[in-house]
């Protein structure tokens, strides 16, 4: 099971990141634990500049802005 977490104070693009994560772990049945983390020290400790920031398996993937279906897809895979 991978363990995703979406990192950001919880700005418009935040909220859209999550909510199209979880979407997408529904549509595709993955075994996924999806956490908001919001705590600005733990959003430090990634070294995030920019939010929203994901992190999947303690790895950050993406950083500032809505990520693409494309790119939540193949973090799926």
């Amino acid at each position: 099971m991978k363990n995703i977490k979406v990192l950001g104070l919880g700005c418009a693009n935040c909220k859209r990141t999550h909510q199209r994560i979880e979407e997408m772990v529904r549509a595709k049945g993955a075994q996924v634990q999806l956490e908001k983390v919001e705590a600005i020290i733990e959003i430090a400790r990634y070294g995030i500049m920019y939010t929203p920031g994901v992190v999947i398996d303690g790895e950050v993937v993406h950083m500032g802005g809505v990520p693409s279906r494309s790119a939540i897809e193949k973090w799926l895979e």
